[in-house]
């Protein structure tokens, strides 16, 4: 299973090491040490399976040879008690093979230590532990000195940083991460440390070959005795406490798997004694609750913690979306559409709908928005309604980049999450019942992170507005809050895409936006966007001429090329810059030290900021183009139009800025793209990086990577998208200790806790509740009673005598979506009655119930293959009954279905069989073209 462990340590003469001798034992080599006249002689160890020596830039060669590069370091210190080598540790995951294994050490040495100017000599150990399992790692010794043709020179104290260490493990941990995930490996390490991760447990030491050895041979070794003491303790630790566990497990991840528990059990607790203990007691543990199997047969589990979050979360949206405090006259709705349209920017008739969704009264509004439609443009003709009503409007986002991408694109003053959180526990900044908060890329944000901040929204009186697509880039952390909140209450979905400038390309993002990646890399191969080559190198090659034909063709385009990996990162902008380089159109070099290493720089050169900092007016991800650059200080003109100067010394956080990963590139529009991809890419990371460009992009892979077009497309479309516990149904506790509590297993129906409802609210609820009883009777295969039907009767007549008019649209908004029954009948009837208005709208206007039936067709489909993917078939097939019961209301509406005929690319036709449109639509999708089941007789 995969583990964590990074370390470091200096080998000195003050502690009697000698810098031959520990090359020589790690490498499984005879030294001949010429300082003290020796050798050393390891060459009968086990274990090593690869060993060189990496040269940086400019070393001299002769020093790739061990023993001379050794001897060369000693020669240089002259002190009794010099350091000599910093030895840098780590463990390589055991679910990859050697070949796998060793290529990750040696691309992370070569992009961590060999390009800041360090000599590393590398040897990766296969060793295999007493369990009979292989403990691969390798062993790095690191120069200290600068070295140059001429030898080693000054010793570089910069080496020597606390915070650089720290780099280091962060960064070892998203390489392992990522090149599991690129071989499609269902594992993931943590760099963090347990007190970090909020885990009250303690680190355990590594026991090394020797220490391991010790024990064989049953001699006592202070460090194994240390190491198998902190595995006891965290196991005690484990069983006074099983909740530890699934606190730790539920960070990342809402629900999990009997093998997750077992691999970090394994990691906590010492023996197969204490290990199945620990393992019995967090699964009798009563905050262990089951969900049932997912779509691959297995188990999931997840804490009753989690489950509770997801409530709270749940009341906090429900109160939200219940209030009506936030409203304002039309006069400023109408203004700022005026305003708009000024600018020459008229909304579209989704986006208009999108704007009256989120300058309405209620305290909750999500939208979801496609890459590239326009949601920030709406967001600032929104902004400048509440201003006008008298509303503070407020921007946040997970990231930097992404804060930058709001305030630019709406006028939205805003800050990254993490910023407002650490000012709300100072008690500064507090919201307030005049403010709105408009919370965008809501994707990205895990399930306890947003429920802290809609609890604290609700609580404030505050409005709450979410934007995002849950198809794109997932949450880090556990859970997926805005997906399921968008499900639970609705959206208003913009899917007209506006960033693309031709029509083929728009439907393309359309594609990877409902989940059908093979049909857009289909789209874009037709039109020759797609190229393969013999390598990865090669492609690296291929796009780099590429992107370099088009700065000549079209010199004032903006442009940015994208990949998944920082080491990807890293050699596309070396590779942009020495093209650049050639044609002359840089100034002189300078050599900076930055955070990620030294790295030169030069006026005309691409450059991207990695930290936040308020006082320049960047963020992580900020790009422009270096105006004049010395070691010092550096001038840099931003994308943005702004000029900023600031010395090195107080901001290094740089790097070129000609390629980016593909989280950094999360709301980004620029004309023309360049994508490399490579294996860890999957269906969310395509979507993005695909549909980022105005004008073009151009998608290169290497055949060693991906052996043919198919297994490109296979790759591209994996689904990796996060649950939610609620997601499975009824959850139940694996076990309850007996004796603790006799009403544990009660189930009492509580009574939500909301606003007092209106007349007409109270009056829909009556009718959800008639309509779920005639239901319930329904689908137990009976038909409904008189006096059943005489109620239901009596609640629409009484609801119609409030507002005469709305039986047909309820009941065309509970045939549509049947949770809105359940919510209504249990007192949260709002949804409902915002998706009455829709319907009354959609009546009036064929061209919106065409945009209304398409957006519905997708969110439908979507539920279809995630229930099928859960294994959930009962509910798949109330989905399909529905999407047949659409397909077919398509007779009854000749105007949408005369407008939906010219759109059947949006709806997934790809067969014309000549058949009426709600037909051919049902055929398209293996739906049986029944009638629908609704409420009406």
């Amino acid at each position: 299973m995969a583990i964590y462990h990074f370390s470091a340590k200096i080998i000195s003469r003050a502690n009697g090491s000698s810098a031959l001798a520990s090359a020589a034992y790690r490498s499984a080599s005879r030294l001949h040490d010429e300082r003290l006249d020796r050798h050393h002689d390891f060459s009968n160890k086990a274990g090593v399976v690869h060993s060189e020596v990496l040269l940086p830039d400019g070393a001299p060669e002769h020093l790739a040879d061990r023993e001379k590069l050794w001897n060369a370091v000693e020669a240089a210190e002259l002190r009794k008690d010099a350091q000599l080598s910093r030895e840098v540790e780590f463990a390589i995951p055991r679910e990859l093979d050697q070949a796998e294994g060793i290529r990750l050490a040696r691309d992370f040495v070569e992009g961590q230590f060999v390009v800041r100017g360090m000599i590393a000599d590398l040897n990766v150990h296969w060793d295999i532990g007493a369990d009979g399992e292989p403990k691969p790692h390798a062993h790095v010794m690191l120069s200290l000195r600068d070295v140059d043709e001429h030898g080693f020179g000054k010793k570089n104290r910069d080496w020597n940083r606390t915070d650089l260490l720290e780099k280091w493990r962060e960064r070892w941990a998203e390489h392992v991460n990522t090149r599991l995930a690129e071989l499609d490996i269902d594992a993931s390490v943590d760099h963090r440390s347990l007190e970090a991760q909020g885990i009250d447990l303690e680190p355990q030491h590594k026991i090394g070959p020797a220490a391991a050895r010790m024990a064989e041979q049953g001699l006592a070794s202070e460090r194994l005795e240390g190491h198998h003491a902190i595995a006891h303790a965290n196991g005690e630790k484990l069983l006074a406490n099983p909740a530890l566990a699934l606190d730790a497990i539920t960070r990342t991840q809402a629900t999990f798997t009997t093998r997750d528990l077992a691999m970090f059990v394994h990691r906590h607790s010492e023996g197969k004694d204490q290990f199945d203990r620990v393992m019995a007691a967090v699964r009798a543990s009563p905050e262990l609750v089951t969900l049932g199997k997912d779509g691959r047969g297995q188990d999931r589990f997840t804490s009753r913690d989690m489950i509770q979050t997801e409530k709270r979360l749940e009341r906090a949206t429900v109160r939200l979306e219940a209030s009506r405090r936030h409203g304002m006259d039309e006069q400023h709705r109408t203004l700022a559409l005026v305003r708009a349209e000024m600018r020459g920017l008229v909304l579209s008739s989704e986006q208009r709908s999108a704007f009256d969704h989120v300058t309405k009264g209620q305290g909750l509004g999500v939208v979801i928005g496609y890459a590239g439609t326009g949601k920030s443009a709406m967001l600032g003709v929104a902004r400048e309604a509440w201003e006008s009503a008298g509303y503070s409007v407020r921007g946040v986002a997970l990231s930097g980049i992404a804060v930058e991408n709001l305030e630019s694109g709406s006028g939205i003053a805003s800050r990254t999450i993490a910023s407002m959180e650490h000012q709300w526990a100072d008690g500064r900044e507090l919201l307030t019942n005049r403010d709105v908060l408009v919370i965008d890329e809501a994707g990205m944000i895990g399930t306890r992170q947003m429920e802290r901040v809609l609890t604290e929204a609700e609580r404030r009186g505050a409005k709450v507005v979410l934007v995002g697509d849950p198809e794109q880039l997932q949450a880090i952390e556990a859970g997926a809050a805005f997906r399921a909140t968008a499900e639970r209450y609705g959206s208003i979905e913009i899917t007209e895409i506006r960033r693309q400038r031709e029509d083929w390309q728009r439907d393309a993002t359309r594609y990877l936006a409902t989940e059908r990646t093979a049909e857009a890399i289909s789209s874009y191969s037709r039109h020759d966007r797609i190229h393969d080559a013999e390598t990865r190198e090669d492609a690296r090659a291929d796009l780099i001429d590429r992107w370099d034909r088009g700065r000549s063709e079209a010199p004032g385009a903006s442009r940015i090329i994208v990949t998944h990996t920082n080491d990807e990162v890293r050699e596309l902008n070396l590779a942009a810059r020495d093209r650049l380089r050639a044609g002359g159109e840089l100034g002189e070099d300078v050599v900076i030290k930055t955070e990620r290493g030294k790295r030169e720089f030069a006026p005309g050169d691409r450059i991207m900021f990695l930290r936040n900092e308020r006082g320049l007016g960047v963020k992580n991800g900020t790009l422009g183009q270096v105006q004049s650059a010395t070691q010092a200080r550096m001038a840099v003109l931003l994308d943005d139009g702004r000029s900023i100067a600031f010395d090195v010394k107080d901001y290094a956080n740089l790097d070129h800025g000609y390629a980016a990963t593909v989280h950094k590139a999360q709301g980004v529009t620029v004309d023309r793209v360049h994508v490399l991809a490579t294996p860890g890419l999957d269906r969310h990371a395509a979507y993005v990086a695909l549909s980022r460009h105005r004008d073009s992009v151009d998608l290169h892979y290497g055949r060693n990577d991906f052996a043919d077009r198919q297994a490109l497309t296979r790759a591209l479309s994996r689904e990796r998208g996060k649950d939610m516990a609620a997601d499975y149904p009824s959850p139940e506790r694996v076990h309850v200790q007996p004796g603790h509590n006799r009403f544990a297993g009660l189930k009492l129906r509580v009574t939500p806790d909301v606003p007092e409802l209106s007349p007409f609210e109270r009056a829909v609820v009556r009718v959800a509740r008639s309509a779920a009883d005639i239901l319930r009777v329904r689908a137990e295969g009976s038909a409904e009673l008189p006096h059943q039907r005489a109620a239901l009767n009596k609640a629409v007549a009484e609801m119609d005598g409030l507002r005469p008019g709305v039986k047909r649209d309820l009941q065309n908004v509970f045939n549509a979506d049947r949770t809105t029954i359940d919510e209504a009948a249990n007192g949260r009837p709002q949804r409902a009655i915002r998706a009455m208005a829709l319907e009354a709208e959609m009546r009036a206007d064929p061209a919106k119930r065409a945009d209304q039936f398409i957006a519905r067709w997708d969110k439908l489909q979507k539920q279809s293959q995630r229930a099928y993917v859960a294994g959930d078939v009962t509910s798949q097939k109330v989905i399909r009954s529905e999407m047949a019961g659409m397909a077919k209301s398509l007779e009854r509406d000749p105007q949408m279905e005369s407008i939906l005929a010219v759109r059947k690319a949006q709806l997934g036709i790809t067969i014309d069989t000549g058949r009426r449109l709600g037909a051919e639509l049902a055929f398209n999708h293996g739906i049986d073209f029944g009638r629908g089941r609704g409420l009406g007789r």
